[in-house]
């Protein structure tokens, strides 16, 4: 009998000065019995980067064809699609086929590097791709995981700072690729 995901409820208070975005959004997240409270909050960081009304996460690590998160437009085309970790290459350029804004939130530190050293020639070649690595200290991360979460997110000059109340994260992630803006 296959394992069943575990059903999370967050409630995210999102003050964005860098996009003048403050907001709060309740989330229900299944996390797939293989994905890591590390990687479901590294879900919710990429939500909170990007949010807004639209945004939805996706079916999760069972389904290939769909991103971690994505906002669609009234049309059904996809605007935005987010996948987080270390995707195959190939998944990566299928992405940015069918979206109009694709980007890969990277983490795991030498993982993370070694990822990057191997695909970085074929993905700087995407022109609607932006590639970020979030370096942030991982205990910490994952002790604010919890089945009913309460995260406040502020985001400052490019820095990301969380909190459940009680233990904090604050890093500054790191642009390793960007589409050149006109």
């Amino acid at each position: 009998m296959a394992l069943k995901a575990t059903i999370f409820k967050a409630r995210l208070g999102i003050a964005d000065m860098d996009r003048s975005y403050y907001a709060d959004h309740a989330a229900t997240i299944a996390r797939h019995p293989s994905e890591t409270d590390e990687r479901m909050l590294v879900r919710l960081i990429a939500f909170a980067l990007h949010a807004d009304e639209a945004l939805a996460f996706g079916k999760g690590l069972s389904t290939d064809d769909e991103p971690d998160l994505w906002r669609r437009d009234l049309t059904g085309a996809i605007d935005l699609w987010i996948d987080v970790g270390l995707p195959d290459e190939k998944r990566v350029r299928k992405a940015c086929g069918r979206a109009r804004e694709v980007y890969v939130y990277s983490y795991g530190g030498r993982g993370a590097e070694l990822w990057w050293t191997q695909n970085a020639d074929a993905l700087n070649r995407i022109r609607n791709l932006t590639v970020i690595d979030l370096r942030y200290p991982a205990a910490m991360l994952a002790a604010l995981a919890g089945r009913n979460m309460e995260l406040q997110f502020t985001v400052q000059d490019g820095r990301i700072w969380m909190t459940d109340g009680t233990g904090s994260v604050d890093f500054q992630p790191w642009t390793r690729q960007a589409p050149a803006r006109s």
